[in-house]
């Protein structure tokens, strides 16, 4: 699976590993990136896309959590960070998207962890020189109850490669250089051949490094997170977390019954 990852590289980087043709997105270094939040996606225009001209490759934001443009109730259907490539054609929530929406989703590294509990130790995976990548995505175009559209989008996994099944059985797919023209071209209608390039990425080119625990944090968004961690560092531990102070109650007297001339019972108000 894939859940947390990096991108650092600059907006220049970016646009010309991918050939991105138009950018609407400010773009500043991420080593935290987190489900929920707001990521830049590349696509191919389609008509009816704003200010782009069909086919043309484009950068903008999307929310990473994809919605099916048929839920009404995200209660009973939550956003969906990773999709399943053995199922991206055939599911009813992937299906249009793997058709007409499929994007990349631009990065340089991501984590993963292993243990369980407290126990649980971040790595950072990514591919030797720290070159840049794309996973295979689809978006989608949510119109949320208030009737305002919400881009979202979610990175498609597959199985896990020797380097990755020490985390987990999935791991994100990456598409290979000259794979990204095949899967951005909305034009290709041969099913069987874009999820042919859903498959685990080679181990050879991809390193794998223990990063501090700090990445635990999604509020931490520096290039440490991204550092290896040197052997005997200290561990990060989180500092503890501070009680609020107790309110002081002020003790409430309970009325007193007193009589008055007549021998009626009443209460005083100084005692209340």
């Amino acid at each position: 699976m894939c859940g947390r990852y990096t991108l650092a590289h600059t907006m220049e980087e970016i646009i010309e590993a991918f050939k991105v043709q138009q950018l609407l997105l400010n773009l500043d270094p991420r080593y935290n990136i987190a489900p929920s939040q707001t990521v830049p996606i590349i696509f191919s225009a389609q008509e009816g896309d704003e200010d782009a001209r069909p086919g043309q490759r484009i950068l903008r934001a999307a929310r990473w959590g994809f919605i099916p443009e048929w839920v009404k109730d995200l209660k009973k259907y939550p956003p969906m960070i990773n999709a399943r490539g053995e199922s991206v054609a055939e599911k009813n929530s992937y299906r249009h998207a793997f058709r007409r929406r499929r994007c990349l989703i631009p990065a340089d590294g991501f984590y993963e962890w292993e243990g369980q509990g407290k126990d649980r130790l971040p790595y950072r995976i990514g591919l030797k020189g720290e070159v840049l990548f794309g996973f295979a995505g689809l978006y989608e175009d949510w119109t949320s109850p208030d009737g305002s559209m919400v881009r979202t989008c979610a990175i498609i996994t597959v199985h896990a490669n020797e380097v990755m099944r020490k985390f987990h059985d999935r791991m994100p797919a990456i598409l290979r250089s000259g794979e990204e023209n095949i899967w951005l071209n909305q034009d290709h209608t041969d099913l069987a051949e874009l999820q042919a390039l859903l498959r685990p990425y080679p181990e050879e080119p991809m390193k794998c490094y223990r990063v501090s625990k700090r990445v635990n944090g999604t509020s931490f968004n520096d290039g440490d997170l991204a550092r290896k961690l040197v052997d005997g560092e200290p561990e990060y531990e989180p500092p503890p977390k501070e009680k609020p102070p107790k309110e002081k109650k002020t003790p409430v007297k309970a009325a007193s019954k007193k009589q008055d001339d007549t021998g009626t019972k009443q209460l005083s108000l100084f005692d209340l």
